[in-house]
């Protein structure tokens, strides 16, 4: 099992080139200068030989501490997530919760809008609240995680943002805060909605922020039952009494999106999250994803690639004492490997440059992201491991004209 470790730097805006400084070829497992590197088994596809077939049209597998690709298929393709789309209401809720915006005892009043299209007259997902009633925040998200009360949704959404229209702008512009760059919202329930898109990569990535920042509140997702309004519902989540450790997080169906399941699982102190979507059976969706986090913990282990603090690699400096800083991370560096697997990986340290002098400890720089063939496994932030000092004038002077040269020998080759 081979690997490559690659620095590459982006000049300027230029973020769609990697431009390589060096190349070293490692082992796998093997330690060399106190670095050992292995590769995880992450697929493009439903291949047999790449060792499990899926009948899912998409859907991915993740590890949540590192967030390591197991296992993908179809992973960027956009559909309807349906009512899994209400991780993000309650994503956004989670945060306003966080800032002090609002408290766990206010009180959201439930319109006549909120009540005919996601309450008892709608013939959807519902909490039954009831008409022009007051319903607590804590009370709403039990009804929107354990219930998927449509209801419930609206009326946070509405109690947040006055409209649903409003708080569905708020969903897309959080979304892109986290990251998720493909994902549009055009309500706040999941309901058939043009505006409603995403990838089971980025709904696989919001669980996984939820998991990580909210771990109070994500113990709503484990529930069993709510009974709101003399009315007891169960978990819609049947992964719960299906699998050992399971614990969230949530089911989704449309016409349009199909039968989809978010589910989290934790076994030996590993925690994996799934994502399908697109199937035609309500139990296929639940027999997919339990086989999947199944094959997941059986088949995989972790494996550190970098320890906290170790070296990782060095970025160019433009203007300072030393004309490189050393890279780290404060934390471990793990990705999830194949057990006895021999798969190769590719990891790469991306980084804007050169950087400009002084340099603080602990500076963000770059990431560190590490590919098996043409998917990416995982990534992780890079800071500055030591400081770099501003140089003297000669100094700066020489880094100056040493880019203009480079960038004059880049723009003569892109015409080429």
């Amino acid at each position: 099992m081979a690997a490559i470790l690659i620095a590459s730097r982006i000049r300027g805006r230029r973020t769609g080139r990697f431009w390589p400084l060096v190349a070293v070829v490692l082992t796998a497992g093997v330690a060399l200068s106190g670095m050992a590197y292995a590769a995880n088994n992450s697929v493009q596809g439903a291949k047999k030989e790449d060792g499990y077939e899926i009948d899912a049209p998409t859907a991915i597998l993740i590890e949540a501490k590192s967030g390591s690709i197991l296992f993908e298929k179809n992973a960027d393709e956009l559909r309807a997530p349906s009512s899994m789309m209400k991780l993000m209401t309650a994503e956004v809720v989670f945060n306003a919760l966080k800032k002090g915006e609002i408290k766990p005892t206010d009180e959201f009043r439930i319109s006549e809008n909120t009540w005919r299209k996601g309450g008892a007259p709608s013939g959807g997902s519902t909490m039954f609240a009831a008409i022009n009633s007051r319903v607590s925040v804590d009370d709403l998200l039990r009804g929107a995680v354990i219930q998927s009360g449509n209801d419930s949704c609206m009326a946070l959404a509405e109690g947040l943002s006055n409209t649903e229209a409003a708080f569905a702008e708020r969903m897309t512009k959080r979304a892109r805060e986290l990251g998720l760059t493909k994902s549009t919202f055009g309500n706040s329930s999941g309901l058939p909605d043009p505006g409603n898109k995403m990838t089971v990569r980025e709904l696989a990535m919001l669980a996984r922020h939820i998991v990580l920042t909210y771990p109070d509140q994500y113990k709503l997702f484990g529930e069993r039952e709510f009974t709101w309004n003399k009315i007891r519902q169960q978990n819609r989540n049947p992964l719960l009494t299906m699998l050992e450790g399971a614990d969230g997080m949530k089911t989704g169906h449309t016409k349009e999106g199909g039968y989809g399941m978010v589910g989290s699982a934790v076994q030996n102190g590993l925690r994996l999250i799934v994502v399908v979507n697109g199937l035609t059976d309500p139990d296929d969706r639940a027999t997919e994803a339990k086989k999947l986090l199944e094959w997941g913990f059986r088949n995989f282990e972790a494996r550190t690639l970098f320890a906290a603090n170790q070296a990782v690699g060095f970025a160019r400096v433009f203007g300072g004492e030393s004309r490189s800083v050393k890279l780290a991370s404060p934390e471990p560096i793990k990705v999830m490997v194949q057990r006895n697997g021999t798969d190769k990986l590719v990891a790469r340290i991306v980084y804007t440059g050169p950087v400009r002098a002084p340099v603080e400890p602990g500076q963000r720089i770059g990431v560190l992201k590490v590919w098996r063939g043409s998917n990416i496994a995982m990534e992780s932030p890079l800071v500055a491991a030591e400081p770099v000092a501003t140089g003297s004038t000669t100094r700066r002077a020489m880094d100056g004209a040493s880019e203009l040269v480079i960038g004059l020998f880049r723009a003569g080759a892109e015409k080429l």
